[in-house]
């Protein structure tokens, strides 16, 4: 009996949508589900919306390869498809003699992976750029901006149903079976009705969700999927007017980059995120005694001590996708094909938090052509 679909894709977040667009660009039969009413309610749409230019990650690692190469093919599908992005550029502080150090390693980081635009700047330089700037050195960087992630998911669902691809809101994947006959058994509940799916290949990308459905798979021995941790972050708003053109980011600690500020295409300027392990999705904001709130004021005033009182508002929380719970390092992200997990035609994707969004496109064409090349 034939399959349903050739490739299902699970996850219709920006990273699943790009994987499905890429597919449907070679040719390929391409069914994408979510489990939500809309695409890309949790963590795709629960970020800063940065364009990140590649300036953190291990060099050689599949973060800073596809943050690198997905930026540029981000800023060229954005403006060929109307998508609101702006190459605002970020100023990167050291507030402190003590930070200058860190300040370098990134920079040698940077140009390690390729990013060679970075501009060393004074103290003064970089006031004359943000005259409300607090910070003893600073090093811009040109290519950092910011897109409309809402709007770039529209665009990415257009292209794929206009190439003929389909898209299934409101349908969770609950297990994956594997048929006598090799195809995949996706077992499906909507509305609170229990259906299944067969099909050809899948790629889950299912982000906070992944790990939960890739561990229903009958994978070979010792091959076991990755957990999922929950690093649960807020989002304050700022009243009034943004005080700075440029986006501003202090230096980071460990996996967390600090409180920074942003803003979007329309110029509203928020700061976060902080950053909270969690045992379980929640996007309730949790500030009930204030303190939140005053640990984000102290912070912020190391780089802008002007900030007005009462100019924090909780805006927004956001779930990023871990595979380690150690605060002290970044993992890479986690793609596993046939070669890894011993199952032809699957590709599983694990802890595609930051800088997940500036890396879709790139990601699309890695799990494409890791699963086409298995196949072949």
């Amino acid at each position: 009996m034939a399959a349903d679909t050739e490739l299902l894709v699970i996850g219709g977040g920006v990273v699943g949508l790009a994987i499905a667009r890429e597919f449907a660009l070679r040719g390929q039969d391409v069914l994408l589900i979510e489990r939500n009413g809309r695409l890309g309610m949790e963590t795709s749409s629960r970020n800063s919306e940065v364009v990140h230019a590649g300036l953190y990650y291990t060099p050689n690692s599949l973060r800073a390869g596809f943050c690198v190469s997905g930026k540029k093919r981000l800023y060229e599908f954005a403006a060929e498809a109307g998508v609101a992005i702006e190459r605002c550029g970020k100023l990167l502080v050291a507030t402190s003699e003590a930070e200058i150090p860190k300040l370098t390693a990134i920079r040698q980081t940077a140009l390690a992976n390729g990013v060679d635009d970075l501009v060393p700047l004074s103290a003064a330089e970089a006031r004359a750029l943000e005259p409300e700037l607090a910070c003893v050195a600073a090093c811009l960087s040109p290519s950092t901006g910011v897109v409309d992630s809402h709007g770039y998911m529209q665009a990415l669902e257009g292209h794929l149903t206009s190439l003929g691809g389909m898209v299934v809101l409101n349908t969770n994947a609950t297990q994956i079976k594997i048929s006598p006959d090799g195809t995949f058994a996706i077992d499906t509940e909507s509305g609170g009705e229990a259906s299944r799916l067969t099909a050809n290949r899948v790629v889950v990308a299912g982000g906070l969700g992944a790990s939960v459905i890739a561990k229903t798979l009958p994978y070979p021995p010792p091959y076991a999927a990755p957990s999922t941790y929950f690093a649960k972050g807020h989002y304050f708003a700022l009243s009034g007017r943004a005080p700075f053109r440029h986006l501003v980011y202090p230096m980071p600690s460990g996996s967390w980059l600090g409180v920074h500020f942003t803003r979007d295409t329309a110029g509203r300027g928020k700061f976060g995120p902080d950053f909270d392990w969690r045992d379980a999705i929640g996007y309730e904001f949790e500030d009930a005694d204030g303190a939140r709130r005053a640990a984000f004021a102290q912070a912020i005033k190391r780089f802008w001590p002007g900030l007005p009182d009462d100019a924090l508002h909780p805006d927004y929380t956001g779930i990023r996708p871990k595979t380690s719970r150690e605060n002290s390092t970044v993992a890479d992200f986690t793609i596993h094909g046939p070669r890894d997990h011993g199952l032809g035609g699957l590709v599983t994707l694990f802890g595609i938090d930051s800088p997940g969004l500036t890396s879709s496109l790139a990601i699309g064409t890695y799990v494409a052509d890791m699963m086409l090349a298995a196949r072949a």
